[in-house]
């Protein structure tokens, strides 16, 4: 492995680290984990390659340092979880960037997700379509093994055809992956939010379309969602060990 190879993973842990410590003091402590843990696996790396014994203490010690803090971490939001207390906020500014649906919703996919439960009454015009079709996208790349999303949302009444055709659509390509998309429809529904059978439950004050239109079909962000600019709303995050059904 070459120096320049070693100093680059050397920045992108420290990146990774300084992340994890903005998040773990302002109380984000799920989303602090997850970057801790890749950042000490980064540091890892980059001590195996090293030679030098001076260096390779330094960084045995760094990383005891990191481990012993994500392991308290850990506990904690266990703890809180246990108890029924999670909870956490997020803040999104307007005009912010760097909040794709991965980036916001990564810390809570885990392996053992399975069944996915969206309640957001805008899913109707074709952009909020296309926000449901990249959140379903985001899931399919993920770690979990997504085998059931259920979708509540109201109906376009002044273009249903539109509506009904888009999601029924995706409901033919999701079974092609072997997910089964489940689609409801409510006049009254209201409140969004998005619920992880493994427990964990993601309330945007905008449900999914918090994204800004982009200036043109050739501006940066177009394609690149963390690079999209959004509107200002806020985002819950709770964990319950019971995920009722809608």
């Amino acid at each position: 492995m070459t120096d320049n190879h070693v100093s680059g993973m050397e920045a992108s842990a420290v990146s990774v680290l300084k992340r994890a410590v903005e998040l773990d003091h302002s109380g984000r402590f799920q989303e602090s984990l997850v970057c801790y843990q890749e950042g000490i696996q980064l540091l890892i790396d980059v001590l195996k390659a090293l030679k030098d014994e001076s260096k390779r203490g330094h960084y045995r010690e760094k990383i005891k340092g990191y481990m012993d803090r994500a392991e308290q971490i850990k506990a904690h939001v266990n703890q809180m979880k246990e108890e029924g207390k999670y909870h956490e906020q997020i803040k999104i500014s307007e005009d912010a960037t760097g909040y794709s649906y991965e980036a916001l919703f990564k810390p809570y996919i885990s392996s053992a997700l399975s069944e996915v439960w969206v309640e957001d009454p805008y899913i109707r015009h074709t952009h909020q379509l296309y926000n449901f079709l990249r959140f379903c996208e985001m899931l399919l790349k993920s770690c979990s093994k997504v085998k059931k999303i259920h979708l509540l949302t109201s109906q376009d009444e002044a273009d249903k055809t539109q509506q009904i055709s888009a999601l029924s659509e995706l409901r033919d390509s999701l079974g092609s992956q072997g997910v089964t998309l489940e689609v409801q429809y409510s006049s009254t529904i209201h409140d969004r939010e998005i619920r992880f059978d493994n427990g964990w439950i993601i309330k945007i004050g905008r449900g999914l379309d918090y994204f800004k239109k982009p200036k043109g079909r050739f501006s940066i962000g177009y394609c690149d969602y963390d690079l999209r600019r959004c509107h200002e709303t806020s985002v819950d995050i709770f964990h319950t060990k019971h995920t009722k059904s809608l």
